[in-house]
């Protein structure tokens, strides 16, 4: 997902969205380790993703104390 995208969901989707791709990242990782990971390039992309998620949650939580 881009960032615009994440940007249109409210904090509370937003921690959904982050619960989600915390598990994600949690399945894909077992997968590497059993060898059953086809595509090892999927992992960095989930990691971006909740790194994205992170910090639009942050500049929410900013804004609103400001």
């Amino acid at each position: 997902m881009k960032a615009n995208q994440f940007r249109e969901l409210d904090a509370a989707q937003l921690q959904e969205k982050l619960k989600e791709l915390k598990a994600e990242l949690f399945t894909l990782r077992f997968q590497l380790a059993t060898g059953q990971l086809q595509n090892t390039m999927v992992i960095s992309g989930v990691k971006r993703d909740i790194a994205r998620v992170k910090t639009i949650l942050r500049q929410l939580e900013l804004k609103a104390q400001a």
